[in-house]
């Protein structure tokens, strides 16, 4: 793994350090961000809910404010369509309570994803409509390219919405009224700090325009509905599905992970608890992507989403539990399942496609409810962009996962030829095509990913945020990055090199896979750490070494202790 550290001008570290009255570290911290204007800083330090912008600012949401309000008016039957993701999860959830609030009573549907594939298909649209035709059809994550759908939706009389985020090179839908500001971007609003809202965010800025039309009318409904309690939700979309954590969606995250962790939902507490989740400890992203959000994705990906949107609506506690119960059993078969594919796809590529830039994977037995995680874990792994597909008929469906500095839709839309469907985000695609082009696709795809790389991308770099002394490592250093928090895509947690370590003692292996350790400080002070995974690279013990670590809070039996997490290390630089 290649170290990498670009050192900052030592004046300009320590006017921030002054002028905000924060640690040098901090300082270079936000000076690495881009953040070292005072006001910046400040915003991203302290972000406010007082800093949303006007929802009425997004392309077409104030009349989609007006079309709900209408029917809010009329008591008009209204069908929501969501994705079966977590964001496509928790945006039905968010709007079908919101429009029950004000006296509707919205069926939803999510698609089966082994009946009716990705997306607003005909057939999910069958069956949404069995119970008859609405007067407002809302479809939430998906939906942008589906001209075909919409229109038949609308030549029954039928009025729609699609709110999503998803990236498109086709036209915009001309049947309907479409929120989606990557459709419609423009210069003045290429950089708004909404731009990079996922669906559940878009859905929460559409009910907040609803609210301020109906507080304009004096509506005593909207009155009593406070959209902040709703922030759970938020962020429970945001952070699992890897949009970027800053402008809004930084916002929207902090505060939600804050009203996550208080909530009172049944579902969610039933949740928390079979997922181990401690809400008394704190909230964090990490819990929402490897504990919650697993569990609401594992019924898309074996069974049925609906399951999981009923979780998030029920206030009946007895449901919630049995409920939590079964998405855990999921959850368990998933991790079966994806741990037998990951096996299967590491062979291949240690066998057959060590050398690609850019890796596709197929089998006829994979299971494609469960090859994005693979994807995602084989992306890591081998630092390169992997699409894992699985067997659907004569179709191979699955999902790509990205590295940082690759786009994939950017590399889809230059080999996409062969696709019968496609989009997604930079980091992460859902991908369709016919098993006979398989082959050619693995050599575009290849190709596609080495030229906008520029260059061998199989090499791991590890960005160093900062160089510390061991001396620099405590309390006071940790508090100040919880102001950082949360972490997540487009702000990464920061990993620090520390010069000068030395283990007095060798490290302990525990579980054959991983260890502990501890040093000192200059001061005498023992810090101790943990490595994850790494046991079959122990360092060595009494020689001075460069560690890359995470710095943490360990909550263990009441105490709340610092921990750092060792993410690499080395001999030093002669």
């Amino acid at each position: 793994m290649r170290w990498t550290h670009t050192p900052l001008p030592d004046g300009e570290v320590e006017a921030l350090s002054k002028r905000a009255g924060i640690s040098r570290v901090l300082a270079e911290l936000l000076l690495r961000a881009g953040l070292g204007a005072g006001e910046a800083a400040d915003a991203f330090l302290q972000p406010a809910l007082a800093g949303l912008q006007d929802p009425f600012l997004l392309r077409n949401l104030d009349a989609a404010a007006t079309r709900l309000r209408q029917a809010i008016a009329g008591r008009e039957t209204v069908v929501v369509l969501g994705d079966y993701d977590v964001d496509g999860v928790s945006s039905t959830a968010l709007l079908v309570m919101v429009l029950r609030r004000f006296g509707l009573n919205p069926r939803f549907v999510v698609p089966r994803r082994s009946e009716d594939g990705y997306g607003l298909s005909r057939s999910a649209i069958d069956r949404a409509l069995e119970a008859g035709k609405p007067d407002l059809f809302i479809v939430l994550d998906c939906g942008t390219n589906s001209h075909a759908e919409t229109a038949f939706l609308r030549g029954q009389g039928i009025d729609v919405i699609v709110i999503d985020h998803h990236r498109s090179k086709e036209p915009a839908l001309d049947h309907g009224l479409l929120i989606n500001p990557h459709v419609h971007s423009s210069a003045d609003n290429s950089d708004s700090a909404w731009r990079n809202l996922c669906t559940v965010g878009l859905v929460f800025k559409l009910c907040h325009g609803l609210l301020k039309q109906l507080r304009a009318e004096n509506h005593p409904v909207a009155f009593r509905i406070k959209l902040r309690d709703h922030l759970d939700l938020v962020a429970l979309g945001t952070v699992a599905d890897l949009v970027p954590l800053l402008g809004e969606n930084r916002i929207l995250a902090r505060h939600g992970l804050r009203i996550l962790q208080e909530t009172q939902r049944p579902g969610l507490r039933a949740l928390m608890g079979v997922a181990g989740v401690k809400p008394s400890q704190g909230i964090t992203p990490t819990d929402i992507s490897f504990r919650l959000g697993p569990r609401i994705n594992a019924s898309g990906r074996l069974a049925d989403a609906a399951l999981s949107v009923e979780l998030l609506l029920s206030d009946d506690a007895a449901f919630c539990e049995e409920t939590a119960q079964q998405l855990d059993a999921f959850n368990r078969e998933r991790q079966e399942i994806e741990r037998a594919i990951t096996d299967e796809a590491e062979r291949l590529i240690e066998t057959q496609y060590l050398r690609d830039a850019g890796v596709v994977l197929f089998a006829e037995n994979w299971h494609p409810g469960v090859v994005g995680i693979v994807a995602g874990r084989v992306t890591r792994k081998y630092n390169r962009p992997c699409v894992v597909l699985g067997n659907e008929g004569d179709f191979a469906k699955g999902s790509g996962r990205s590295v940082d500095g690759v786009n994939l839709v950017e590399v889809l839309g230059t080999c996409c030829e062969h696709l019968t469907s496609w989009g997604g985000h930079p980091m992460a695609v859902g991908v369709a095509l016919p098993k006979i082009h398989l082959e050619t696709f693995r050599g575009r795809f290849n190709a596609a990913v080495r030229a906008h790389a520029g260059g061998d991308i199989a090499e791991a770099r590890l960005d160093l945020a900062a160089w510390l002394t061991p001396e620099q490592i405590n309390e006071r250093l940790l508090d100040e990055l919880e102001t950082l928090h949360p972490f997540g895509q487009g702000n990464p947690e920061p990993v620090f090199g520390v010069h000068g370590v030395v283990l007095r003692q060798a490290p302990e292996v525990f579980k054959e896979q991983h260890f502990r350790f501890q040093f000192e400080d200059g001061r005498g002070r023992r810090l101790h750490g943990v490595a994850w995974k790494m046991a079959q690279r122990l360092p060595p013990v009494h020689r001075p070494l460069d560690f890359a670590v995470e710095l943490k809070w360990n909550h263990f039996n009441g105490r709340k202790l610092l921990q750092v997490g060792l993410i690499d290390w080395r001999l030093p630089a002669a």
